[in-house]
């Protein structure tokens, strides 16, 4: 018996060319948004492009390891990252770094890392490994039990940070798995009510949020508090008409749109290429949304077959919900644009994921191929069995 490894397949190219050319449009428009305030900041105009590059090589280096990397092997694995992510979780809150009234992220010299993208990656595993080892849940109970409870928990370990967009991302995550798994439509919308109150609890319980929600439904009432970046966001993407001012030429990256680089950063995209440029970036996560549910469509790995599908939709959600609160048709949530955002964490996250993708589209073809010898040549190669004619089976018996 002997295993052989199926030619990669159009989804695998997809997903490869996508995934470097949002990486090398990021660092473009990183260096883009980015260079005006670093200058000023620190004399050097590259200082976060230099960041992000380093990066981005981190994260290709991973992203080639784990495409080697047998995927089926993470399943013994699922436990340990799963701890290893509450761990993580919980360390961020008395040890993390304050930025802007969060502590998101671990100090480790002149770099930070940032644990919910880890806990994003870990809850993927462990879901995509329960859900292939027994039923999906088919009541509100069953679903409570255990998953409700871990990613609750998760969940609101991420909002004491505060990071509502984290949040919002493993939901999205979470609710694909489970509809790739064959959980009941209803028991969804079920669970989702229920998560849906309390989201809605903890966002009127901090006051940011609550003044982001009213700022969202009306951003011109309060044009120089609440509803500033996203009337600045708007500006850029108005200014921009429909192919752009000119690459480098934004105005609203100088201290007019806040994290210009990271999380409004499609709002500059908008604003230097235009409606063209807007509309590419999306078309390249629609490519990427298809070429990763494609990849989880012909799994025959009941493992794989979740696993692609929840990092497929972990990165398109994040994507989604990005642009849907840049552009004014969801509250903003801090959300960076997987692969285009400044950010390391999130970069080498997104290339983690891509990297097991690939290693299940390359690997969704290794079958079981039996062979035999072949008395028939002078090497005595093996061929493979198959099954002999009517006629064959009459003479072999005679």
């Amino acid at each position: 018996m002997k295993r052989r490894r199926g030619a990669p397949q159009l989804e695998y190219h997809l997903l490869v060319l996508v995934t470097l050319g949002l990486v090398a449009f990021g660092l473009v428009m990183v260096y883009s948004a980015s260079s005006a305030r670093a200058l000023l900041g620190s004399n050097d105009p590259a200082y976060y492009l230099k960041r992000q590059a380093l990066y981005a090589v981190v994260g290709l280096i991973g992203l080639v390891l784990l495409s080697r990397f047998d995927y089926r092997r993470l399943r013994f694995a699922a436990g340990p990252l799963l701890l290893a992510s509450f761990f993580l979780l919980v360390v961020v809150l008395g040890l993390g770094v304050a930025v802007n009234g969060a502590r998101r992220w671990i100090p480790f010299g002149p770099l930070a890392f940032q644990p919910s993208e880890f806990a994003k990656l870990a809850l993927a595993v462990w879901t995509a490994t329960l859900l292939a080892r027994r039923p999906a849940p088919k009541t509100v109970g069953e679903l409570v039990r255990p998953i409700g409870l871990v990613v609750g928990a998760s969940c609101a370990l991420i909002l004491v940070e505060p990071d509502l967009g984290s949040a919002l991302a493993i939901g999205i995550m979470v609710t694909a798995v489970l509809l790739v798994s064959g959980t009941p439509v209803r028991t969804l919308l079920g669970a989702s009510s229920l998560a849906a109150t309390l989201v809605l609890a903890a966002i009127w319980l901090e006051p940011y949020r609550r003044a982001r929600i009213f700022s969202f439904l009306d951003p011109w009432h309060d044009p120089q508090g609440a509803g500033f970046q996203a009337e600045q966001a708007m500006i850029a993407l108005g200014a921009g008409g429909i192919f752009g001012v000119g690459l480098g030429e934004s105005v609203q990256k100088i201290y007019y749109l806040p994290e210009a680089s990271t999380d409004m950063i499609y709002a500059i995209i908008g604003e230097e290429l235009g409606l063209v440029g807007a509309a590419a970036v999306i078309a390249a996560f629609a490519v990427f949304a298809y070429g990763g549910f494609t990849v989880a469509l012909r799994c025959p790995d009941p493992f794989g077959k979740r696993l692609a599908a929840s990092l497929t939709a972990l990165v398109c959600g994040q994507a989604a919900v990005n642009m849907s609160a840049v552009m004014g048709l969801a509250p903003l949530t801090g959300v960076p644009l997987p692969f285009v955002s400044y950010g390391g964490s999130s970069l080498v996250a997104g290339l983690a994921s891509v990297g097991i993708l690939l290693n299940i589209a390359l690997n969704r073809g290794v079958a079981a191929v039996s062979e035999v010898p072949d008395r028939r040549r002078r090497d005595s190669r093996a061929r493979p069995a198959r099954a002999r004619s009517r006629r064959s089976a009459q003479v072999a018996r005679g």
